[in-house]
Order: C-alpha cells, then structure tokens, then sequence
C-alpha cells in the first residue's frame, strides 16, 4: 500500500472511521516511510480531535521506530508538547527528558526553549478558557524550568494573579514575599 492509496481510501471518511482505517493499515506489515506517513496522519487526527494523550503515544512510537537521533528528537519534542496540550505534566517531562537523551549541547538549550514556550502558550491558552487551576499548575512547572531571574519574576507575577484569584492566599503570599515586595 502506498501514500496515495492510504489517502485515496481516506477520502472523504469522518476522522473515526480514519482512524479505524489507519488502525486497519498499520497491523499489516508496511515499510517504515508508508508506516510513518499512516502513524503521522492517525496523530494529526487524534489532535485535531483534541485527545492529546493518544496522539502523544503515537508520536512515541515513531520515534521508537526512527533510526536519526534528530528525527527521534523531533518526535519526543511533539509527543511532549501534546502531553502539556492535555495537561499530563509527568508525561511531558519524561518525553523531554527523552528528547533531551537524543540531543548535543546546542539543541538541549534549543529542546528545553521550546518545552518552555510549550508550557507558556498552554498555560496562556487556559487563562483565556478561565481554567485557572490547571492555568496555574502549568506556571508552577514552568517556574521550576525557568533559568534567568526575569523569566522567574515572570511567572510568580502570573502565578500571583491566578493564586489570588483561586483564594490560594499562602501561595500567594510565599511568592510575594519571594517577588519582595
């Protein structure tokens, strides 16, 4: 079966009854590319339908089945980022820490940037939502990734705001008086 063939008999299906084909697809023995392409596609879904753990264990297993150490980077960086889109922060970080095991130097830095900037936008993403409680849990992470003081003064002022607004007054005031003000 070939990419076009996956995609022709795809055509015009709902995303469950692509995912079943996809399913269907990938218990026969397929090459590696054609193999990739249909665990690809089956991850797209599961995201555009917003089931982030099952996307992220896909995006898992390619990189089980990739031989490039970037390609395997690539893979645990997304797997990741679905993980913290819904809300599995254990996951996440043993995804990155994943990533992080395939990486030089120079793409560690650029690794941990983004699982930083992953976290931020989601956090940003469930301030807008009005999900504080999960808005904080994201900032709390992040002030744990955070390197640089400004980065850190950062987040403990959103966290500041969102523990407010939760009535979690001792968390606030320990990140007060860490803010020292």
């Amino acid at each position: 079966m070939s990419k076009s063939e996956i995609e022709k008999e795809l055509q015009g299906k709902g995303d469950f009854v692509q995912i079943d084909h996809l399913g269907v697809f990938l218990k026969e023995d397929l090459p590696t590319d054609i193999r990739k392409f249909a665990m690809e596609k089956m991850a797209g879904i599961y995201e555009k339908k917003m089931m982030f753990g099952e996307a992220a264990k896909i995006y898992n297993n390619l990189s089980i089945i990739s031989i490039p150490f970037k390609e395997k980077m690539k893979y645990h960086v997304k797997e990741a980022e679905l993980c913290i889109k819904g809300g599995l922060l254990r996951e996440a970080d043993y995804a990155t820490q994943k990533a992080i095991s395939q990486a030089n130097t120079f793409e560690k830095n650029d690794i941990m940037f983004s699982i930083k900037q992953f976290y931020k936008k989601q956090a940003e993403v469930f301030e807008k939502e009005i999900r504080r409680n999960n808005a904080a849990r994201l900032y709390e992470k992040l002030l744990e990734l955070s390197t640089t003081e400004a980065e850190k003064r950062e987040v403990r002022e959103k966290l500041m705001g969102l523990y407010e607004k939760l009535g979690k007054f001792r968390e606030y005031n320990v990140l007060k008086g860490m803010n020292g003000n």
